[in-house]
């Protein structure tokens, strides 16, 4: 009950942050908008272009995500908050995967990590109407909290870098 009600606040207050993110864009000069550069790889990012476009990618990476038994806690779209504000800007959605057993094994192994799930999918729009999914490796997420954690928070981190490597290739394959 407590982690559902939590949650639903982490929600709230994250769809909020991406309202707010649409009405900044929407605010900018309409030339600047759908000018920004492509998302490329970084350390501890899997950055993965696809043939898909955004509708698409965002339905695939759904049915990945409950093909492999993960709960997607939470969506937030700043290109949806736009729209509803009458501003067009290029697809983007944020979509929180976890799963209940990994959040108790996580908060035994450490509370402080706790503030990093659920783990986060990063869905783009690309100015060729195709669509980039992205993720920040679980591993890299959870790597600060090691120092102070029992050891079953890199056992965690290593199953869900397993995970979610498997949601994104289902997710993007053509």
């Amino acid at each position: 009950m407590v982690h559902r009600a939590v949650s639903l606040a982490l929600a709230a207050s994250f769809n909020t942050a991406l309202a707010l993110m649409a009405l900044a864009i929407a605010a900018a000069p309409s030339a600047a908008q759908g000018t920004a550069a492509p998302l490329v790889a970084r350390e501890g990012w899997a950055v993965m272009p696809t043939p898909h476009s955004f509708p698409v990618l965002v339905g695939r990476l759904e049915e990945a995500v409950k093909a492999s038994k993960m709960g997607l806690v939470t969506a937030a779209s700043a290109s949806e908050g736009a729209k509803a504000q009458g501003f067009a800007i290029p697809g983007n959605r944020v979509v929180g995967v976890f799963r209940n057993d990994f959040a108790r094994r996580m908060l035994a192994a450490s509370v402080p990590a706790g503030i990093e799930a659920p783990i986060r999918f990063y869905l783009t729009e690309n100015a060729d109407g195709t669509a980039t999914l992205s993720y920040r490796r679980p591993g890299v997420v959870f790597a600060p909290y090691f120092e102070g954690a029992t050891a079953d928070l890199k056992v965690v981190a290593t199953e869900l870098d397993t995970i979610f490597g498997q949601i994104a290739a289902m997710a993007t394959q053509r």
